[in-house]
This record gives C-alpha cells, structure tokens and sequence, in this order.
C-alpha cells in the first residue's frame, strides 16, 4: 500500500516510528512511513534496523520499491524475526552509509555541471561512483578535479523544488539523463537545486543530497574510461587525488 516516504521532504531524518501494514512471504516489510530511501535512480537503497517494543532488532539488507514508486519494502537479513501487521516499530537508518551516499550523490550533480553533457549512465557509490556522459572528447582528469573542487568550497546552498509531473512533462530540457527518468505518478517531482536562486545547477532527481556542498568534503576524478565511440565514464572517489608517481 502506499507508503508516507519521509526522507523526501528532510534528508537529514535518522529515524522514524511507524506500524507495519504488509508482511511479504519473502520476508519483505511495508510500513505505513518510513524514512529508509528505497533503491533508485542509481542510488543505493538504506540498511538500517526497525526495533520493536522489547527492544529486540530487525536488521535490515536493503530497502527497494514494490510494484510502484509509492510502495516501499524494507527488506530483512537472513534469519531475522517477522514481525506481525500492525506492530508498531522504531525505525532507524545507518546514517554513516547514508550520508556517505548523499555527498557522493551531490558530488555526481556537480560532476554533471563540470561537464555538460547528455548523462548515459550512474551509480553512486559510498566509496566510489560513475557516471557517463555522451561525449567523444578528451578531457583532464585533473582539471575536472579542480573545478569540481572548486564548487564543494564554494559551498552552495542545496535545496530542494517542487514541480507537478505536468511542468516536467512540458520541459523535458531539464532533464539532463538519458536514460533514467525521474520519479512521476506521485503527482510531484523534486528539483535538486545548487546555488543561490539555482545559479549553479537544476534538475530532477529523487535521490537525496547534503544541504551545502562544501559538505561533500574532499573528492576527485579516479580515472575518466573510454566506454564506446561517445562514451566516457568518469569515477569519482573521496579524498585528495593521490600522488602521480
């Protein structure tokens, strides 16, 4: 059944109460509202646990969507308990794993204002990430560094828009992917806006993102794969660039 997903409209929501409303025979759980971010649109879905009233823990693998976008299912370990329809449970991410994946997300955003091409492709990662765009050039791997750094400490405000599925239907430009399309059928869509009055970057995205992007902290450009004729892959990892040797 449809699901209040939390996480939309606050990022930074570590936990959260709510009543189970399905128990799948797979073991997967639905919730009446949940603050785990379910996999989508190259991101990871979050693990967590969902404590119940004795204490006692359900740890959680992964959070994906059911039949639609507005269906979550908290997906348990193997070998944790079940808990019945109606229980009611505290709920509560891993915040390390998602923080790390909202300034990697971000880190992506900004990757795409570098350079300025269709995107063909993404995964984020908590650790490393991709993203391909649609170009044959050749491009300083370096020099994408520095500017990208340049936008972390510049320390853009991130924030979230709205618009109906209708406005984002009649400006398809905005859409900077290929191939992933944003999240519709929920009446709403989110713009992902970096920059005063979005002065740096705009466009749709259901992922989630850290508040300023001197946040992000320290990353670079791992490497930059050619992936086809128009094809190029960029990898972006935490930390300074390591040392030419």
């Amino acid at each position: 059944m449809p699901v209040a997903a939390l996480f939309r409209d606050d990022f930074y929501l570590k936990t959260a109460e709510a009543t189970v409303t399905a128990v799948h025979e797979d073991g997967g759980i639905e919730l009446d509202r949940t603050c785990f971010y379910a996999t989508s649109g190259g991101q990871p879905g979050d693990t967590g646990h969902l404590e119940r009233a004795d204490g006692s823990r359900i740890q959680l693998g992964q959070t994906r969507h059911g039949a639609s976008k507005d269906i979550i299912i908290h997906v348990p370990l193997d070998g944790q308990p079940q808990p019945f329809v109606g229980e009611r449970l505290k709920l509560a991410i891993d915040w390390d794993r998602r923080h790390r994946l909202m300034r990697m997300h971000t880190a992506c955003h900004l990757l795409s204002v570098v350079c300025p091409h269709p995107i063909t492709g993404a995964a984020v990662g908590e650790d490393d990430s991709r993203v391909d765009f649609d170009m044959s050039e050749t491009i300083d791997k370096d020099a994408v560094t520095a500017e990208l750094m340049a936008l972390v400490n510049a320390d853009h405000p991130v924030y979230l828009q709205w618009i109906t599925d209708e406005e984002l239907a009649a400006n398809p430009g905005i859409v900077k992917s290929k191939n992933v399309r944003p999240p519709v059928g929920l009446g709403r869509v989110s713009l992902v806006c970096i920059g005063d009055n979005s002065s740096v970057d705009s466009q749709p995205c259901g992922g989630t993102h850290v508040a300023r992007t001197g946040e992000i902290g320290a990353i670079h450009i791992a490497k930059i794969e050619k992936k086809g004729k128009e094809n190029r892959r960029f990898r972006i990892r935490f930390g300074e660039a390591p040392a030419e040797i």
